[in-house]
């Protein structure tokens, strides 16, 4: 392990749950060929046919109640509670396996499935049952103002001002299982790269973003993170 290695950011995609059995978006059968993104993913989509986005995130979210963690969320959660420096494990995922895995320094930056965000009165609430019937908010009363939470295409994600102070901090940036093509995720490895941070890349094949790293390991995500993680921790 690299003593001169004390801070962490490690950024996590849809890669890391694919093997939990969780259908990435841009894989061959993945979501994005069942449904276009402007019909599910967007604001517009909200507006227009409100049903069908709340179906389709009432099914996801059925489906990530089903599933386990799996070997690679176990690692990060080890390396997690045994890491003494700084580290920030930041994921595009919206599922929970991360938490469940027992991840403690954790942000969601495309928000959660298991959350509803009342657009009334902004508040967020933890939520495992549908929308589509459009029940009441909790905190304000008002039935139909509850949507996913979730950042759709066109909204900003969450939390973008804490993930650049933690990566400017970083003496280490580690993206597991992210395609590289969404930003603004995807350009996290050049700020590093402009910040003279080592950058790792732990993908099933070469991302969008493969070149901005220092190093790139390709591999199913439950054999390189555990790996990786046993290298940093001595074993």
């Amino acid at each position: 392990m690299d003593r001169q290695i004390k801070n962490i950011v490690i950024l996590t995609g849809a890669g890391v749950s694919a093997e939990s059995g969780i259908d990435t978006f841009r894989s061959a059968g993945g979501l994005w060929e069942q449904h276009k993104v402007e019909d599910v993913a967007t604001p517009e989509a909200f507006a227009r046919d409100p049903d069908l986005v709340l179906r389709f995130y009432d099914m996801r979210r059925e489906r990530i109640q089903q599933v386990e963690p799996n070997a690679a969320h176990y690692a990060l959660a080890r390396l997690d509670a045994e890491w003494s420096g700084n580290l920030l494990l930041v994921t595009q995922n919206v599922d929970d396996l991360h938490e469940r895995a027992g991840t403690k320094r954790l942000l969601h930056m495309h928000g959660e499935h298991l959350n509803a965000w009342c657009t009334a009165c902004d508040v967020r609430h933890g939520w495992r049952g549908t929308l589509i019937d459009r029940p009441a908010c909790p905190s304000c009363g008002i039935s139909g103002q509850l949507r996913p939470d979730i950042v759709w295409f066109g909204e900003m994600p969450y939390r973008m001002g804490d993930i650049y102070h933690a990566l400017n901090r970083a003496d280490l940036f580690v993206s597991i299982g992210t395609s590289g093509a969404v930003y603004p995720a995807a350009g996290l490895v050049r700020e590093a790269r402009q910040n003279g941070i080592a950058t790792l890349e732990l993908n099933l094949e070469p991302s969008h973003s493969s070149s901005w790293f220092t190093e790139s390991r390709h591999g199913p995500a439950t054999e390189l993170v555990p790996q990786w993680v046993d290298e940093l921790l001595g074993g």
